[in-house]
């Protein structure tokens, strides 16, 4: 049975918009060292422990999470709705949770303990989701919340989470893509190695998208350093000075 098991991370700048934090480790001549071996516990099981760098393709915008040349298949009214949307308005800048499977762009921490898994966010409100590993099934009928319900199992060195049970409050991304309270969301963890975690997600929404897509997520071990305490609160005083639609946003305003 493995107990919580927990490292640290270097922070990025408080209410700035940095690309992830990278892992600098070089051996001689400047080389980039070789990752170790994948960690694992004493059961035999991966050790997806440790705190993450974020990946920026689930924080602007998840069209970039795509595999290249696909699309998203959003709905005609989800479109409208991105292209309509005002930066101001997201909730992630509002100080409210990201939802899943958005990131903020700031690490974040996997906590382990025999009958869930922890991610730990340093970002926005500095909150946390669960994950339940002695669970086989979910609630009938959830009540709907930003982070939903997720159950998660093992398959082979893989580890599978599946969630349900959102609100329709969160953003997809700074874009503005929605969703609604229809949405399934499957994600696929894995460590190739020490320094590498590796994720794909199943979006599953017949709600806002014609069809399920899939998003392609990497992370970098940060270590030596700790999640900072982040506190954002609702009555944010500096949405006023967010102006206009967010550039990135690639269906953009006509």
């Amino acid at each position: 049975m493995s107990g919580f098991l927990m490292t640290s991370v270097p922070t990025l700048g408080q209410g700035d918009e940095a690309a992830p934090a990278k892992a600098k480790q070089k051996g001689k001549g400047g080389a980039k060292a070789k990752p170790g071996p994948t960690p694992r516990l004493s059961n035999g099981r991966v050790d997806l422990s440790g705190v993450w760098s974020p990946d920026r393709n689930f924080i602007y915008d998840i069209s970039d999470a795509l595999k290249a040349g696909d699309k998203l298949p959003t709905q005609p009214w989800a479109e409208k709705l991105t292209r309509e949307r005002m930066s101001k308005d997201d909730p992630e800048a509002n100080c409210l949770p990201t939802g899943v499977p958005r990131q903020a762009p700031y690490p974040w921490q996997i906590v382990l303990s025999p009958t869930r898994i922890f991610f730990l966010f340093e970002g926005n409100i500095h909150s946390y989701r669960q994950i339940f590993l002695d669970r086989a099934s979910h609630p009938a009928d959830p009540n709907p919340t930003w982070y939903g319900d997720s159950i998660a199992k093992w398959d082979g060195d893989a580890l599978v989470v599946d969630s349900v049970g959102f609100n329709d409050l969160f953003w997809f991304d700074f874009a503005g893509h929605p969703h609604t309270e229809k949405l399934h969301v499957t994600e696929r963890y894995t460590r190739p190695d020490a320094d590498h975690l590796d994720y794909e997600t199943v979006v599953d929404d017949p709600g806002a998208y014609t069809r399920p897509f899939t998003m392609y997520g990497h992370s970098t071990l940060q270590m030596g350093t700790d999640l900072m305490e982040y506190i954002c609160n609702e009555n944010n005083k500096d949405v006023k000075h967010i102006l206009g639609k967010d550039p990135r946003n690639q269906l953009g305003l006509n």
